[in-house]
């Protein structure tokens, strides 16, 4: 299984595969564990308990996903937020991931996500932060932060609990793809229904992909 390790470019400037991260889902959106790792695959047991097997590309590539601080994020960072709109219009964050600078740019926009119900993928660029203090509306915890967020087509406004999972992206080796990791991956589908993608996320050190 010949995997190369993604260079923070790469993370840049990778395929339409890569860029789902905030994307409509073009490709199946496969969460689950890895069961096994076969030669050119991985046989990987989804979050629902169903059991499916991925092949590789042969320059598949592998990312890490770590956690990090809601306190890295300033005004002109770029973010994503998989998220839920509110009846008041803001958006209250499911998750947060802070991109490196090199991945500036991806995904940028708002659209449908298959985290859970109605959820959104939002990607863009840091306006304003504010610091809520006790509960806000239905979100409990010690506050929330709230972050005003340029997609490319206007301001949202985004709701983020105190408590929701932040991480971020680093390039990732062949040795993290064992079984027992936490992945996530955009598998396209043939017209055989194989499943085939060239790009792996694992969650470092045991993290579950919270997006």
């Amino acid at each position: 299984m010949k995997i190369r390790i993604l260079g923070m470019l790469g993370l840049a400037m990778g395929s339409t595969a890569g860029a789902a991260w905030a994307q409509t889902p073009k490709f199946d959106v496969i969460r689950g564990t890895i069961a096994a790792v076969n030669a050119n695959s991985l046989d990987i047991t989804a979050r629902d308990g169903s059991k499916v097997e991925v092949a590789l590309t042969p320059n598949a590539t592998v990312t890490d996903i770590l956690p990090t601080q809601l306190s890295e994020v300033k005004a002109g960072s770029y973010i994503g937020t998989a998220a839920v709109q509110e009846p008041n219009g803001q958006y209250r964050a499911l998750e947060l991931q802070v991109f490196p600078e090199s991945m500036r740019g991806i995904g940028l926009g708002t659209r449908p996500w298959t985290l859970t119900k109605g959820s959104s993928m939002t990607n863009g660029t840091v306006g304003s932060l504010s610091q809520t203090n006790g509960t806000v509306g239905n979100v409990g915890g010690d506050g929330a932060t709230t972050l005003t967020v340029n997609d490319g087509t206007g301001t949202k406004t985004v709701l983020v609990p105190s408590t929701v999972p932040v991480v971020t992206y680093a390039p990732g080796t062949i040795a993290e793809l064992k079984p027992g990791a936490h992945v996530i991956l955009f598998a396209q589908k043939g017209s055989d229904g194989a499943l085939t993608t060239g790009r792996v996320q694992v969650g470092k050190d045991g993290l579950t992909p919270p997006m």
